[in-house]
């Protein structure tokens, strides 16, 4: 019986939520581990206390550096009244005086990327570039003090290495297609409507907030070229996001992307639906023909496990991440290139063949992820860590 204790405070959205709401379930469908998970209250309140999983509310403050404060001061008590035997912290920070070994996830590539840092910087984005820097440096001391790192691919886990001076230990995030399609609920009116306007165009796929790292106007600037490539077929781009200001979380202006979407909307159809329901997003998919992933810097990407599993071919950046995720199940763009962009995804159109071949290998590979396997390695390493005090 492995006792641990989870900091998942900084699971506010994306890839943090996701998380959290799949290794939850499968903690409590374990008998050999007892689980005391501490998340903000709006959270929390999704989850029922189990045999052996406890959850705590906990008033999360304003910004990472205001939790990563009240985190320092507050869990280690709570740790110890729990009579926990390993820390996980689930949000790219250690605590720095934990009294049980620790290990620590880590999963945000913005810290190790020299793209995104050079992005932030021409467009003039001094306050990210300074908070990035800052965030950075904690979290390359977060490794450090860490007993264990956890990187979700082993592309992001080998650059962490390198950036920390520390072994990182890569463990795949998991899918379950089962919970993924478990609701039957249809897509809202409006997202349906939009739709079934496309039903005759090539519908492609894109679900991401806006920011900056996911590349958005790289993928903009190759959709007039491909309506080119493709001249006498439709062609539909989604975007689960609003580019208008105010629209997206975070503080990523959007004021440049929208600009050039009204540039380019003058000779392609981009759709935005603004967001989807995660419960939702599986109609999502299956109702497009094309995902495309344009990111620059990545450290898992889930919407790719998603839209492989719906049968969906993709075209995605030629990332180390990406490639490692989706293997034969996509094809690879320059990063910064619309019109290498542009012409993948033709290639794909253009080919029954390949399309059909990439959907089938995408099937094939969503099976290698598994939220169950996850879990059971991150006890193992949590076991490993209470019998032997520390992982180098």
């Amino acid at each position: 019986m492995i006792r641990i204790f989870i900091n998942g405070l900084a699971a506010s959205a994306g890839g943090g939520l996701t998380y959290l709401r799949n290794v939850i379930p499968q903690l409590a469908a374990r008998e050999d581990v007892r689980a005391n998970v501490l998340m903000s209250g709006d959270l929390c309140h999704e989850f029922e206390q189990t045999a052996n999983v406890r959850f705590f509310e906990a008033k999360c403050p304003k910004g990472a550096l205001g939790r990563l404060w009240g985190e320092q001061r507050e869990l280690p008590a709570m740790i110890m009244r729990c009579g926990a035997q390993v820390l996980v912290s689930a949000g790219n920070f250690a605590l720095w005086n934990s009294p049980v070994p620790q290990i620590l996830l880590s999963r945000n590539s913005l810290y190790t990327s020299a793209d995104f840092m050079r992005d932030v910087e021409e467009r003039g984005d001094y306050a990210i570039w300074i908070d990035t820097l800052l965030k950075g440096w904690l979290a390359r001391q977060s490794i450090r003090v860490a007993n264990a790192t956890v990187a979700p691919s082993g592309a992001f886990a080998g650059e962490l290495s390198e950036w920390s001076g520390k072994k990182t230990i890569a463990i795949h995030h998991g899918f379950d297609e089962e919970a993924f399609t478990a609701d039957k609920t249809p897509l809202p009116a409006d997202v349906q409507a939009k739709l079934d306007e496309g039903r005759d165009a090539v519908r492609l796929l894109f679900v991401s907030h806006y920011n900056y790292y996911r590349n958005f106007e790289t993928l903009l600037r190759a959709m007039p070229i491909l309506s080119r490539r493709l001249k006498g077929r439709r062609i539909r781009l989604y975007l689960t996001c609003r580019l208008s200001s105010g629209a997206n979380p975070g503080s990523y202006r959007t004021d440049a992307a929208y600009g050039l979407l009204k540039t380019v909307r003058e000779h392609s159809e981009i759709i935005e639906l603004g967001s989807v329901p995660y419960r939702s997003l599986h109609h999502l998919y299956r109702a497009c023909h094309i995902y495309v992933a344009p990111a620059y810097t990545e450290s898992f990407a889930h919407p790719l496990v998603e839209a492989m599993s719906s049968g969906l071919p993709i075209v995605a950046s030629d990332l180390a991440v990406h490639r490692e995720i989706c293997g034969n199940a996509g094809i690879y763009f320059a990063k910064f290139s619309p019109q290498d962009l542009a012409e993948s995804v033709a290639h794909v159109c253009r080919s029954s063949e390949l399309s059909r071949g990439l959907a089938e290998n995408g099937r094939r590979r969503v099976l290698d992820f598994s939220w169950k396997k996850h879990v059971a390695l991150l006890l193992t390493l949590a076991e490993t860590l209470a019998g032997a005090g520390s992982v180098q």
